[in-house]
């Protein structure tokens, strides 16, 4: 048994060496500073990045790790473990409305060889592109036809990582890089809008990234200090029943982290969790009854009245904001909320500004909501 606790020991001591072979090279590098992003990180050494995503689903495990190498250059020796991205990305085929607007606003829109669901991707250009052959629908993005992405010969592939999916089928098995864009899992809005910097260094506009995220932070923080400014805390309720249950924006939110930097209060400003909570219409009612205006999105070729949200459900009558008239409705087919609040939430947070607080003056026009008529 002494002999065998030797031999293991020395497993384990040759094992800590590889670490800290790997740990100095890495030690080497320099980090690239994330002002609000915790999500991800990113190390530059000489000849290639190293970019790490975190498991947002398991604490201290790690989602997926990218090493970026220049094309221009060869790939060096005794690389780190992960994926290798040569970069500038020339070709990619996007799973996500908000991404394809993102390469648009960098000036890459020609980098998109390939969108999947294509009915949610509400970007006239890209349906022009679509519909004259230039860019390829490669179906339904939960099952994609893969020889058409294979004919795309893309570099990468932008999808969103969901917990619990258990990989990505055939994707995974056709030796294109999957970029797993779990922006949407930061709980701040400044922290998801600050993934720009990473998609920047992918794409070869790292600067024209930075540059970006340095306005929308400018902005954001411009505005929420007006809005600390306010005599009034209005409150707030969000969005409406789906189908049996009541989807609102949980307290870790970045809806929920905006509602409280427009200087509001939401009912749910208490809750841990991130993403949305299913509740029953009747909870809902008893914690946000009294609220004093009611925002939410639908989806609609005309503008949603008041008589539609009654015939939807009976019980609407009984909030405050409904019998006040203090409604706002996001019509996501005809606004571009999905394509820019997550990367532009300074343009999302004026609107909030401006309903809660209409007496602030100087504010943009209201871009995504619109107050509900009779």
């Amino acid at each position: 048994m002494k002999y065998i606790h030797l031999i293991i020991l020395a497993v384990l001591l040759a094992a800590c060496g590889g670490g800290k072979k790997t740990a100095s090279m890495q030690a080497g590098g320099d980090t690239v500073a994330f002002k609000y992003a915790t999500q991800i990180s990113v190390v530059k050494y000489d000849g290639f990045a190293v970019a790490t995503i975190k498991n947002p689903w398991k604490e201290g495990m790690t989602l997926h790790r990218y090493v970026l190498v220049p094309a221009d250059k060869d790939v060096p020796q005794h690389l780190p473990s992960g994926t290798v991205i040569r970069t500038p990305l020339k070709q990619a085929v996007m799973f996500t409305t908000v991404h394809c607007a993102m390469l648009m606003e960098f000036g890459k829109q020609n980098s998109i060889s390939g969108v999947a669901d294509l009915k949610y991707i509400k970007i006239p250009w890209i349906q022009e592109q679509v519909a004259k052959g230039r860019i390829t629908d490669v179906g339904d993005g939960m099952s994609p036809v893969i020889e058409k992405i294979i004919d795309e010969h893309p570099d990468a592939l932008f999808l969103s990582p969901f917990e619990n999916s258990g990989g990505y089928g055939k994707l995974d098995d056709i030796n294109i890089p999957i970029i797993e864009c779990a922006d949407y899992m930061e709980t701040s809005p400044l922290a998801r809008a600050e993934w720009l910097r990473f998609y920047g260094m992918l794409f070869g506009c790292e600067q024209r990234a930075d540059s970006l995220f340095q306005s929308v932070d400018k902005s954001y923080h411009h505005l929420k200090a007006l809005a600390a400014k306010a005599k009034t805390s209005p409150s707030v309720l969000l969005d409406k029943v789906t189908g049996s249950v009541w989807y609102v924006p949980a307290g870790k939110s970045t809806i929920g982290q905006m509602i409280k930097d427009a200087n509001a209060q939401y009912p749910w400003a208490d809750d841990e969790h991130s993403g949305s909570i299913s509740l029953p219409f009747e909870t809902v009612l008893e914690r946000a009854g009294e609220s004093d205006v009611w925002l939410f999105r639908y989806s609609s070729d005309h503008d949603i009245t008041f008589g539609e949200l009654a015939n939807e459900h009976h019980g609407y009558d009984q909030f405050k904001a409904y019998n006040n008239k203090e409604v706002y409705g996001c019509d996501v087919e005809r606004s571009p909320f999905y394509e820019e609040s997550p990367f532009h939430p300074e343009r999302l947070l004026n609107d909030f500004i401006q309903i809660f607080h209409p007496e602030i003056e100087g504010l943009a026009p209201l871009r995504f909501y619109t107050k509900v008529n009779h």
